[in-house]
């Protein structure tokens, strides 16, 4: 199993280019930040966790634009979106940016994605309906694809469609960055199942964490895919240990991300030591 760290990427984060140099000294295998283009004032959306939305929340800088920053300064630590709202930016753009970062990055860039859990937020930015979000995610990632590996592409779908285009530069992997579904209710994890690279659960909010992998693999089955070509990274949320790392190894996750505890909201200063803790432990991890 990998070992991965994510962050809310603010201003008061330790950057980037500081981030990224730690991490592939000691051996991390990636870093991973999220997205939120702006979080709306006044909201009707309940936080998923309960209670106040963390203030991070309201602060987090571009994923891409720090993530090129992070790649710049690293040869092999992998380059990540946990996540990013797919379906909040123009899709031509966005396909350009992102395989524009993975030429540049020497192809190392994993694109996490989610459907969102504001809908005010969603609104605001994209022209299609809530209650179709899953549709429209399929269709935005398969847009994408098609950008990516097409010289000449072009995509019809129910709410996504363009006429052939010509976009570049492509991605230096072949079929474009692997592209894992962060999905946690039964419909998202079944189209994680049927379409996406990956799996990216969160450990809190996995109903029953000791059979998640079985099950998932299960599912990916059923839909006639190989389950070992789709990949299962757990985002940790609650306070990692090493023992609990090894246990998550056990049951047959490729890698958890730490680093966005719920016991670290706001507390920038203890980013570095988290680091240097934890990097003891990814030789056994490996193994």
């Amino acid at each position: 199993m990998r070992l991965g760290f994510s962050s809310m990427n603010t201003v008061h984060d330790p950057d980037p280019i500081t981030l990224a140099r730690k991490l592939e000294e000691l051996g991390y295998d990636s870093l991973w930040y999220g997205e939120h283009s702006h979080i709306p004032c006044s909201r009707k959306t309940p936080y998923p966790a309960g209670g106040d939305m963390p203030a991070p929340y309201r602060q987090m800088m571009d994923p891409y634009v720090s993530l090129m920053a992070a790649a710049a300064v690293t040869k092999k630590l992998k380059v990540g979106t946990g996540i990013a709202l797919l379906m909040e930016r123009d899709v031509f753009s966005q396909a350009k940016t992102i395989a524009t970062l993975d030429h540049l990055s020497n192809g190392r860039v994993i694109i996490g994605t989610g459907v969102g859990w504001n809908e005010e937020e969603f609104v605001n930015v994209n022209p299609h309906p809530w209650n179709k979000r899953y549709t429209v995610m399929r269709e935005t990632v398969e847009a994408m694809r098609a950008l990516w590996r097409e010289d000449e592409a072009s995509y019809h779908g129910e709410y996504v469609k363009f006429d052939p285009v010509w976009s570049a530069p492509k991605p230096v992997q072949a079929d474009g960055p692997k592209v894992i579904f962060g999905a946690m209710g039964p419909l998202g994890v079944k189209h994680a199942a049927k379409w996406a690279d990956g799996w990216f659960p969160v450990d809190v909010a996995l109903p029953n964490i000791d059979t998640a992998v079985s099950e998932f693999k299960q599912m990916v089955k059923d839909n006639g895919r190989d389950p070992d070509s789709v990949e299962i990274t757990l985002q940790v949320m609650d306070s990692p240990t090493p023992d609990k790392l090894k246990r998550y190894r056990d049951l047959g996750f490729d890698r958890c991300n730490i680093g966005v505890s719920m016991d670290m909201w706001d507390k920038p200063d203890l980013f570095i030591p988290m680091i240097e803790k934890f990097a003891d432990v990814i030789p056994e991890l490996e193994n």
